[in-house]
């Protein structure tokens, strides 16, 4: 059969396919099916007992804490993100492109590698007060809480809003500052009135990125000691308390559910491009401010990368490994965490090819369902998918529980829609006059794909399987909670020295971690660049 005519998006709309209908719908019922568990964990509770363990006076402050570190850590991203975008694309800034890209970097630092590092530096006993002793500086602001871990985590998160807001300014056609120009519109008048309505989307979109990260992170609030839900999730887990570890994690979900709407609602309409944003001409010139204005990514920068850094390379002098021999890193740990990433990786790119290619070339309800269904894991919270597994396992298949199928499997539901995502992408980028024509030629539906289409869409292959990769390596809760006994990995020792106040013994496998990352952002920069060449 041949290919019906493009869709209005200029994807290919091909014919009905029972074969591939079937897998992408096996697939996307495999990714959804883990939080069914969790439900059922639910129903077996009391009545009585559920009312009263859902609307306690400590459930009440859990719901209160995770939802001001949320609507905290979003509006501190979005202040921060949007003027180190703005200053970073439509200014003269000094050293524009090397800020660029160095106040995207705190991405590849795990957030709670961060909170242990920020506690070590600025902690009651922390470096920096032993630096300001001798200079009258008994007592520093106090690091642990709500503030802390705002800080933290905004710190490692307001990247999202930063690479969202940039890419939107990028392509934003700056005929229309000049036209506000004309009507005697002042720089900040004109970004108001005219850049910002037009960015906004983008804004929305990092910020929805940055407040699911806050709400779903477990280590950085169970570093800073603040009680939210994934701590409180994780603790009643450990301490056999499944029934309210089931019903916060069951609250968490529909607090996710409500963000998710709530962005779907206020989303404003797609914003208008152009391409001529980065010429030197239409940049606005800072004058006496320039210099000034750096100290914006350069503050920002030094916070996020230099203070964890040289708190790392401190910690790595003065390990003392026959000290505590138990706790010396050892690199299986390090073969641990690769192997398992590299397999998440590549099941998660194999089972997001299907799906992807269904959404992309089907313009359909159908499509977009399966789509959809991917990114539920994503949504939600490690440790709830990870209590999920774990109610499946431990009730249903015990010969899988705590076995490293189950993990994979795990990763692979929580990660999977990145690699759907950029599989998408690319596919949508194939000529679609190609793909005819290797069918009026004779080729069969996969032969057309394996000739013509896989070729062009294997730097988005590559780019998912990365992203995914980098991801399943920082990984905290899943890998604690489903993790097989006695398999180590980076983070269980960076957790286990956290955990054990002994940090020095992080330092190694926190830095390898930091560095793996950085790999993996250069292999997605590096696609994404040949993406672009094709």
């Amino acid at each position: 059969m041949e290919p019906e005519n493009d869709s209005a998006d200029g994807r290919v709309n091909l014919p009905f396919s029972p074969g591939l209908t079937a897998l992408c719908g096996a697939i996307a019922v495999a990714l959804v099916f883990p939080l069914a568990w969790l439900f059922l964990e639910v129903v077996t509770v009391d009545p009585g007992r559920a009312r009263e363990l859902t609307f306690s006076a400590g459930t009440a402050d859990v719901l209160l804490n995770s939802l001001l570190l949320m609507i905290g850590v979003t509006a501190c991203s979005i202040l921060l993100g949007v003027p180190l975008a703005y200053l970073t694309v439509r200014t003269d800034l000094p050293f524009r492109r090397f800020w660029s890209i160095a106040v995207a970097l705190p991405l590849v630092v795990p957030s709670y590698v961060g909170a242990f590092a920020f506690v070590s530096a600025f902690g009651p006993q922390g470096e920096f007060r032993d630096f300001l002793a001798p200079f009258g500086v008994e007592r520093l602001p106090e690091v642990y809480g709500l503030p802390g871990s705002v800080l933290v985590i905004t710190l490692y998160t307001y990247p999202y809003v930063y690479l969202t807001t940039r890419a939107a300014l990028v392509s934003f056609d700056t005929r229309l500052i000049d036209a506000a120009r004309t009507l005697n519109y002042g720089t900040w008048s004109g970004f108001r009135r005219v850049t910002l309505p037009q960015i906004r989307p983008a804004i929305a979109a990092g910020g929805l990125l940055t407040a699911l990260y806050a709400v779903s992170d477990f280590g950085t609030p169970a570093i800073m000691r603040l009680s939210v839900f994934t701590r409180e999730i994780y603790v009643e887990y450990n301490t056999f308390g499944q029934e309210y570890a089931a019903l916060l994690s069951i609250q968490l979900l529909v607090l996710v559910l409500a963000v998710l709407a709530l962005e779907w609602a206020i989303r404003p309409d797609q914003n208008v491009r152009g391409d001529d944003a980065d010429r030197a001409g239409s940049r606005i010139r800072l004058g006496r401010l320039r210099w000034p204005a750096a100290l914006l990514p350069a503050g920002v920068t030094a916070m996020a990368l230099a203070v964890p850094v040289w708190i790392l390379l401190l910690w790595l002098f003065r390990t003392d490994v026959a000290r505590r021999p138990s706790m010396a890193f050892e690199w299986t740990q390090a073969v641990n965490s690769v192997s398992v990433a590299a397999t998440a990786a590549a099941v998660a790119t194999l089972a997001a090819l299907p799906v992807a290619y269904f959404a992309a070339t089907r313009d359909s309800r159908l499509g977009t369902l399966f789509e959809r269904a991917t990114y539920v894991g994503f949504a939600v919270p490690g440790v709830v998918l990870g209590l999920a597994l774990v109610f499946f396992g431990a009730g249903y298949v015990p010969w899988l529980y705590q076995t490293l199928p189950l993990l994979i499997f795990a990763y692979v539901v929580r990660f999977v829609p990145q690699a759907v995502g950029t599989t998408r992408t690319s596919i949508l980028q194939v000529d679609s006059k190609l793909v005819e024509a290797g069918r009026t030629l004779g080729e069969s539906p996969i032969g057309a794909f394996r000739r013509i289409t896989l070729p062009h869409i294997r730097s988005g292959l590559v780019a998912g399987a990365a992203l995914v990769f980098l991801t399943t390596m920082k990984e905290l809760p899943v890998t604690l909670i489903l993790r097989p006994s006695g398999f180590e990995t980076i983070v269980t020792q960076v957790w286990r020295a956290q955990e054990s106040a002994l940090y020095q013994y992080a330092a190694v496998p926190a830095l390898i971690l930091i560095l793996i990352s950085g790999l993996s952002m250069v292999v997605m920069l590096a696609q994404e660049g040949e993406g672009h060449g094709l």
